[in-house]
C-alpha cells in the first residue's frame, strides 16, 4: 500500500523576514554617496592623469605644397609642444597662419587625444601685375602672391587711375570673376584684362581685339551673345548692354 508524504504548508514571510530584506536594499543616500565617490576619484584622477594624456603630440597641417609649405604653416601656427588640447586656441591660430601672404583661408580643429589638424586653402594666382623687376602674380582678391622676373602665362591685369592698393579692391574681383564668365573657348584667348571699375571690364585676346564685357551681371546672356558675334571678324566686341550689342573694326 502506497504511502502518501505530505510536507507541512508555507507560512507567509512574516514582518522579521521583510524588514530583513529592505535593510539589505541600498538607501538613496547610500547611492548618492556611491556615486559621489565615484566623481571624485574621476576628478582625482584628471587632475593627476589629463594634463599628461590630453595634451599636444602632433601638428597636422592640410593643404600644404608648392604655394605654401607645411613648414611655413608650422612657423607661423607656432602650437607649444605639450600644451593641454583643451587650452589651444583655434581661432588665434588660424589668424597666425593666414598672415602668411600665400594662405588664403586656415581653419584648425583637434583631433582627440593629442592632435591639432591646420587645413589651408593657399591663394591662386590669376593675373599677373607689372611691378618693378618682373612681374607681381595677383589672386581674386587682389593679394600679390608671389613675384616673378619673367613674363608669366598669365592675363596682365590694369585697374583704373589713381589705384594705391590691389587688395580688396572691388574692380579687381570683377575682373577676376568676368574671366570665369566668358565662354571658355574665349578665355584661353586672354592675354589682358582691363578693370576702370566693377563694372567696366574688358578684356584683351591673343590677336589683339578687345571684348567690353562691362559688368558682372546677365553673364549668361553676355556669353552666348559673344559667341555669336565673334563669327565674324573685328577689332572689338561689346556685350556690355546685353540686346544692344556691338562689333566695330
Amino acid at each position: 500500500m502506497a504511502k502518501t508524504v505530505s510536507g507541512s504548508p508555507r507560512r507567509p514571510l512574516g514582518p522579521r523576514v521583510t524588514a530583513r530584506a529592505a535593510r539589505r536594499r541600498p538607501s538613496g543616500k547610500a547611492v548618492l554617496f556611491a556615486v559621489l565617490g565615484v566623481a571624485i576619484l574621476a576628478g582625482m584622477a584628471w587632475a593627476l592623469l589629463g594634463p599628461r594624456l590630453l595634451v599636444v603630440r602632433s601638428v597636422k597641417v592640410i593643404g600644404a605644397g608648392r604655394a605654401v609649405s607645411a613648414a611655413q604653416v608650422l612657423a607661423a601656427a607656432h602650437v607649444p609642444d605639450g600644451l593641454p588640447l583643451i587650452r589651444v586656441d583655434t581661432g588665434a591660430i588660424a589668424r597666425q597662419v593666414e598672415q602668411i601672404r600665400q594662405v588664403q583661408d586656415a581653419e584648425v580643429s583637434k583631433d582627440w587625444p593629442s592632435t591639432v589638424v591646420i587645413t589651408v586653402q593657399p591663394r591662386t594666382p590669376v593675373f599677373a601685375v607689372a611691378a618693378p623687376g618682373g612681374y607681381a602674380l595677383v589672386d581674386r582678391f587682389g593679394v600679390s602672391v608671389s613675384d616673378v622676373a619673367g613674363q608669366p602665362g598669365l592675363p596682365l591685369l590694369s585697374v583704373g587711375f589713381g589705384v594705391v592698393t590691389l587688395r580688396g579692391n572691388p574692380a579687381v574681383r570683377a575682373a577676376a570673376t568676368v574671366l570665369t564668365e566668358l565662354p571658355p573657348q574665349v578665355a584661353r584667348k586672354v592675354r589682358g584684362v582691363t578693370a576702370i571699375s566693377a563694372s567696366d571690364v574688358s578684356v584683351k585676346l591673343a590677336n589683339g581685339a578687345v571684348v567690353v564685357w562691362g559688368s558682372t551681371g546677365n553673364a549668361r546672356v553676355k556669353a552666348k551673345e559673344l559667341t555669336l558675334l565673334m563669327r565674324r571678324n573685328a577689332r572689338t566686341y561689346d556685350v556690355s548692354s546685353p540686346g544692344t550689342v556691338m562689333v566695330a573694326g
